[in-house]
C-alpha cells in the first residue's frame, strides 16, 4: 500500500509493481492536487485503487472501472462501508480516469470478483490506522475502540469521526490493530439487499452523461454516414449547410462528414442539407441469404459418431444483434495542438487512450481521457470508434465538439454481435449420451491498419470466406456426455463487430441445451430429470433444483403454453433459469414467468445481481423471439427500436423471480452469466409450446 499525507486528507494507494515509491500510473488524487504528498509505505496491488478520507468525513475511492448501469459503483460502495464501518451514505466512488498502467478493464464479468479483495484490504487498513490515531489521541488501547456510521468510538462513549483523524493517520507507520479484513461472518452490509447509491441522481437527473457535460467551447456535432457498410464518400457539396444557421463548421472525416452546430437541432438539419455522393462498401453484392450459405458452408465437420449409437442433430442459424445501449454513444473532444482532452464512457480506457494518440499524432502523454458513466453497454463500450472519431474532428475543425452517434449510425454502422451457424450432434447408447460434438462458424471482422477504428465505421476490404478448423470455446464439461468435441471456422467480412454480452456462450450455450431437450425427449426422459442425471456439478443441480421447485415444473398448462429449462455455468459461477411461454400464437409469443437462481458465491448486492439476471432475461427473450439485424445488400436494414425489436414492457414476462443461493465463497462473475440459460430457456419453452423445433434465431425474424 501507499499512504499519503496531502492537506488534511488520509490517501491510501495501491499501485502496481513492489518496488515503487508512488501510485504511479494514478491520476493525481483530490488530496494531491492541493498540496506536495508523503509517501509513508509502500507495497503493490495492480487495480491502483485510490481511497481518500476526506476531513468532511467522506470517504472517497477512484474506480477502476466503468458505471454502465451494472451496479458497480454500489457493490464496491458496500465493500469499503463494510471493512471501514462507515455510513454508505458517507462513501463515494467516482470514476478513475485513464491511467498509464494498471487493470482498467470492465468486462469478462470481472470487475466485482477481481475488486473484492483490494478494495476490503484497502479500507481494513484505512480502519486500523484510523482507530490507531484515535486510541492514540485519547491515550486508550486501540483494542478498546470501535468504529460505527463513519467514526471511532470509545468505551466511554467519545467520537472522533474519520475525517477529524485523518491528518495524525496518515503518520500511523505500524497500526496498534489488525488490518485485515473481516470474515464473512461477521459481514453486516455486504450480501445485505441494498438500493443503488446513485439511483436518486439517476431519476432526478443529476448524474451526469457525456451527453450532459458543459466543456468550455465544445459544439453538438453530428456525422453523416454512407448508406452501406464501408461505403466511401465521392464527393460532398456543402454549401446549402454551411449557410444555414447556428454552423460553425464541416469537415469530411474517415466515416463520412462531420457537421458542427450551435445545436443538435442544427446540426441534424445541417447534416440533411448535405449533397452527398457515396461509393459503395464492400459488402454491396452481399445480404442474409449469401452470408448464410457461406457461415453454413464455413462450419468444420463434427465427424463420425461412435459405433452403434444412435442420433440427435440439429443446425442452428443466430443473427447479428446490435449492443444498442439506451445512450447513445457520445463523446467530448477537446483536441490542441499540443494536447488534446477527451469525456466518454470507456470499459478500456487505457487502450482508449493509446489509440486516440495514435489517431491524432500525439504521444499518448499529452492524451487526458476522462471516463464518464455509461447509459447501458453491454460490451458496446469496449470499443471507443466514437471517441476516436470525435477526437479527429475535433482536430480538424479547430475546436472542442460534443459528437452524438444517433441511434440510426449506432445501429447501422456500429458494433454488433456477428451472425453464426452451429451443427450439434449427440451421439446416444445405453440409455445416455456418449458423444457430444459442436461446431460452428462465425462472421467475424476483416480490416486493414486501423482503417476501422479510425474511422469509427468499417474498413474497406473485400469480403474473404475462411474455413478454420480449431477448438470451440465451449463449457464442455457441463454434462457427462462422454467424448465431447468441438471446432470451430469464420467468415471474415469487412463489417464491425463486437463482444455482446456474454459473448460466445449466448449462442453456443443456447443451441447446446436445446440439444440436451432434444436428446431428453427422444431417451423418453423428462428434460430436467435428464439433466439431473447428467450434471457434473453439485452447485449446478442445486439451482436447477431451486427453480425446479420455485417454479412449479411439470405443472398442466392449457394447449400453447409451456415451460422450458436451462443452465449454464461460467465466471466461477452457476444459474439456471425457467420459463413459461404462452404461444397460442406461435408468430407472437409471451413470455409470461421467468424463475432464476443463481450461485456467484459471495453476493456483494443480492438486489443488484437480481436486477441483472432480470436483465439477462429480457436479453434472452429477445434475441430467441424479436430482435436482429437484416443485411440487404451491404446495409443494415434496421436503424431504431421501432424495427430493431427488442423486448418492451409489453414482451416482459408478467412475473419474474431471482433465488440468490447462499455461498461464503468470495464472489464470481454475474454480469453476463445469466444470458445463456436464459435464451436455453425460452428456447426450449417455445419448442414445447408450439412442438416444433426451432433452428433460426429470433424466431420471427
Amino acid at each position: 500500500m501507499v499512504y499519503s499525507l496531502a492537506a488534511s486528507t488520509l490517501t491510501l494507494a495501491a499501485p502496481v509493481g513492489c518496488d515503487t515509491s508512488s501510485a504511479e500510473g494514478a491520476e493525481p488524487t483530490a488530496a494531491e492536487a492541493h498540496g506536495p504528498s508523503r509517501v509513508l509505505v509502500t507495497g503493490a496491488d495492480e487495480e491502483m485503487l485510490v481511497l481518500e478520507v476526506t476531513a468532511a468525513n467522506k470517504v472517497v475511492l477512484r474506480l477502476p472501472r466503468v458505471e454502465v448501469g451494472q451496479g458497480i459503483t454500489t457493490a464496491v460502495a458496500m465493500m469499503i462501508a463494510e471493512e471501514l464501518d462507515a455510513r454508505l451514505a458517507d462513501v463515494d466512488i467516482p470514476l478513475a480516469e485513464a491511467r498509464t498502467k494498471g487493470n482498467q478493464y470492465t468486462g469478462g464479468s470481472s470487475s466485482v470478483s477481481s475488486l473484492y479483495g483490494p478494495a476490503r484490504a484497502l479500507a481494513a487498513t484505512a480502519r486500523a490506522r484510523l482507530v490507531t490515531a484515535a486510541a492514540r489521541r485519547w491515550h486508550l488501547p486501540a483494542r478498546r475502540l470501535r468504529t460505527r456510521d463513519t467514526m471511532v468510538v470509545a468505551p466511554d462513549g467519545r467520537t472522533a469521526t474519520f475525517g477529524s483523524l485523518t491528518a495524525a493517520a496518515a503518520r500511523i507507520h505500524r497500526p496498534d490493530v489488525s488490518s485485515r479484513p473481516k470474515p464473512a461472518s461477521e459481514h453486516k452490509v455486504i450480501g445485505r439487499p441494498t438500493g443503488r447509491i446513485d439511483a436518486r441522481d439517476i431519476v432526478t437527473g443529476k448524474a451526469k452523461y457525456a451527453g450532459d457535460l458543459e466543456v468550455a467551447g465544445a459544439k453538438p456535432t453530428v456525422v453523416a454516414r454512407p448508406p452501406t457498410l464501408g461505403g466511401r464518400l465521392v464527393s460532398v457539396d456543402d454549401r446549402a449547410a454551411r449557410a444555414m444557421p447556428g454552423v460553425h463548421a464541416v469537415v469530411k472525416v474517415a466515416g463520412g462528414v462531420a457537421v458542427v452546430a450551435e445545436s443538435f437541432h442544427h446540426a441534424f438539419k445541417a447534416r440533411d442539407a448535405l449533397r452527398i455522393t457515396w461509393r459503395p462498401g464492400p459488402l454491396a453484392s452481399l445480404s442474409d441469404a449469401a452470408i448464410r450459405s457461406r457461415l453454413r458452408a464455413a462450419v468444420p465437420s463434427v465427424g463420425a459418431p461412435p459405433r452403434g449409437s444412435a442420433q440427435v442433430e440439429g443446425e442452428f442459424e443466430f443473427a447479428f444483434v446490435s449492443h444498442a445501449p439506451m445512450e447513445v454513444l457520445t463523446a467530448v473532444a477537446d483536441v490542441r495542438a499540443d494536447r488534446a482532452e477527451i469525456w466518454f464512457s470507456s470499459q478500456t480506457p487505457m487502450d482508449a487512450r493509446e489509440s486516440i494518440a495514435s489517431a491524432i499524432g500525439l504521444p499518448k502523454s499529452k492524451v487526458r481521457v476522462h471516463v464518464v458513466r455509461g447509459g447501458g453497454s453491454f460490451g458496446r463500450r469496449l470499443n471507443h470508434d466514437a471517441a476516436i472519431e470525435a477526437a479527429l474532428i475535433s482536430k480538424a475543425a479547430r475546436r472542442p465538439v460534443k459528437l452524438m452517434w444517433s441511434r440510426g449510425d449506432d445501429i447501422r454502422h456500429g458494433r454488433m454481435r456477428g451472425a453464426s451457424h452451429h451443427r450439434i450432434r449427440a451421439s446416444h447408447a445405453w440409455g445416455r449420451v456418449v458423444a457430444f460434438s459442436h461446431a460452428m462458424a462465425s462472421v467475424s471482422e476483416s480490416y486493414e491498419g486501423q482503417g476501422l477504428a479510425a474511422q469509427g465505421g468499417v474498413a474497406v476490404r473485400g469480403a474473404v470466406t475462411t474455413v478454420a478448423a480449431g477448438p470451440l470455446p465451449s463449457d464442455s464439461g457441463l454434462y457427462n456426455f462422454g467424448r465431447v468435441s468441438g471446432s470451430s471456422g469464420s467468415v471474415e467480412l469487412a463489417m464491425p463487430l463486437g463482444a455482446w454480452r456474454s459473448v460466445d456462450s449466448g449462442t453456443m450455450r443456447t443451441a447446446e441445451e436445446i440439444v440436451v431437450d432434444e436428446v431428453a425427449a427422444e431417451l423418453g426422459k423428462d428434460p430436467v430429470a435428464f439433466r439431473r442425471g447428467t450434471l457434473r456439478n453439485k452447485a449446478v443441480k442445486a439451482v436447477l433444483d431451486k427453480v425446479v421447485a420455485a417454479g412449479n415444473w411439470g405443472r398442466p398448462l392449457p394447449s400453447g403454453q409451456a415451460q422450458g429449462v436451462a443452465v449454464h455455468e461460467e465466471y466461477g459461477s452457476c444459474v439456471a433459469c425457467l420459463v413459461e411461454i404462452d404461444a397460442t400464437d406461435p408468430k407472437n409469443p409471451r413470455v409470461t414467468k421467468v424463475v432464476m437462481a443463481a450461485d456467484v458465491g459471495t453476493a456483494v448486492n443480492p438486489r443488484g445481481l437480481e436486477a441483472q439476471l432480470m436483465g439477462t432475461a429480457v436479453d434472452g427473450i429477445s434475441t430467441v423471439l424479436r430482435a436482429g439485424l437484416h443485411i440487404d445488400r451491404g446495409a443494415v436494414r434496421e436503424g431504431s427500436f421501432a424495427d430493431f425489436r427488442y423486448a418492451r414492457q409489453q414482451h416482459s414476462p408478467l412475473r419474474f423471480e431471482a433465488h440468490i443461493m447462499p455461498s461464503r465463497r468470495e464472489p464470481g462473475g454475474a454480469g453476463e452469466l445469466g444470458v445463456p440459460a436464459a435464451a436455453g430457456a425460452v428456447a426450449n419453452a417455445y419448442a414445447r409450446a408450439t412442438r416444433t423445433r426451432p433452428r433460426r434465431f429470433p424466431i420471427n425474424f
